[in-house]
């Protein structure tokens, strides 16, 4: 599905006239799907139509429209598919710090609110006991790996692009990779231990081996360094015992430990006391809602966060509110497919 905004909106309509299975159950969630998708595009539609100001209202509640539009698509039973309040927050008092420390925490799991339920819908942890800094789960999206919300600092942790496409497709014990986007700390590290530190962050992706280069008693991994520093790595898996090392066997390896991200595919570093990652729609979902927040609730703070000539963080909140626009269309219609089973892009 490589499509353009317009286009995917376009998509999107079109599997109105004939909603996925799930969604026509009954009437009431065939209804929803249809109007929630059109409530979502004329929201995303508006919010490119304005500036920052309001942009992050429009675009989470458009976000939150067609969370409902996925959950009447999803194979779920009962009243599990309808969504009451939002299941997830802000600690109010730290909407007086600065904008990376905002505290954010969900309802625990089992709540009907709809970041707790559509969490539970794509296999995403959820977190009630601690909560988790704004920064953290902005430096979850691959598009704000340039851009942290305060100092970049060897303590962050950003996604890792993986080549799957480099596969090989004769059988074989390794599930060999491409992993790229290490900072570059990790890749000019000069020694094994800060990618052991920096990959104990990626749930699922233990185990690995990598090449090395130089003397016996100066090995390094072998890393290749962009122009700016950051570095890719070869990897590599063992596929479990008794498999034969098909090349779908070890692209379901690959798919177990990393997330969708359109096309692509990323290891996604946990947030908090989390043991998963979460899907790259509910990070959207976390980080749109705790900027709509602030926006609706502290307009003056917003304001001041907003200021190009005065806040660092204007030019990436710019940045992301505008990539929002363009890309969650996708991310909606891949959610949409993921969760019906593929059963839109097989018609």
């Amino acid at each position: 599905m490589n499509l353009s905004g317009d286009e995917l909106w376009r998509w999107l309509r079109g599997t109105r006239w004939k909603p996925p299975k799930a969604a026509t159950a009954t009437q009431e969630r065939a209804e929803t799907y249809v109007f929630a998708l059109e409530q979502a595009e004329q929201m995303f539609r508006a919010a490119a139509t304005v500036g920052p100001a309001t942009q992050p209202l429009l675009i989470f509640y458009g976000l939150s429209q067609a969370g409902r539009a996925i959950m009447a698509a999803a194979p779920v039973a009962g009243d599990q598919w309808q969504l009451v309040g939002h299941g997830i927050s802000q600690e109010p008092q730290t909407f007086a710090g600065p904008l990376a420390d905002i505290a954010v925490t969900t309802s625990k799991a089992g709540a009907r609110g709809s970041f707790v339920r559509l969490s539970a819908a794509l296999d995403s942890p959820v977190w009630c006991d601690a909560a988790v800094r704004l920064s953290d789960l902005w430096d979850c999206l691959p598009e704000n790996r340039f851009s942290p919300l305060d100092t970049a600092t060897q303590v962050r942790r950003t996604p890792l692009y993986v080549e799957e496409r480099g596969l090989s497709r004769q059988p074989h014990k390794l599930a060999s990779v491409m992993v790229w986007d290490f900072p570059p700390w990790v890749a000019s590290a000069g020694n094994g231990e800060a990618l052991k530190t920096y990959m104990a962050s990626f749930p699922g992706a233990d185990g690995f081996e990598y090449p090395w280069r130089g003397q016996w008693d100066a090995q390094e991994p072998d890393f290749t360094l962009d122009v700016d520093g950051w570095g890719g790595l070869t990897m590599h898996w063992h596929v479990p015992p008794g498999s034969d090392g098909t090349l779908a066997e070890r692209r379901a390896l690959v798919h177990a430990m990393t997330r969708p991200h359109g096309r692509a595919r990323y290891l996604v570093p946990a947030v908090g006391s989390n043991t998963t990652s979460l899907h790259p729609l509910m990070t959207w979902w976390a980080v749109l809602h705790t900027l709509s927040m602030l926006a609706r609730y502290e307009p003056a703070r917003w304001s001041k966060h907003i200021d190009v000539d005065s806040s660092q963080q204007a030019v990436p909140l710019e940045s992301l509110l505008e990539k929002a626009i363009e890309t969650l269309p996708g991310f909606i219609a891949y959610t949409l497919d993921e969760i019906s089973g593929g059963e839109l892009t097989s018609r």
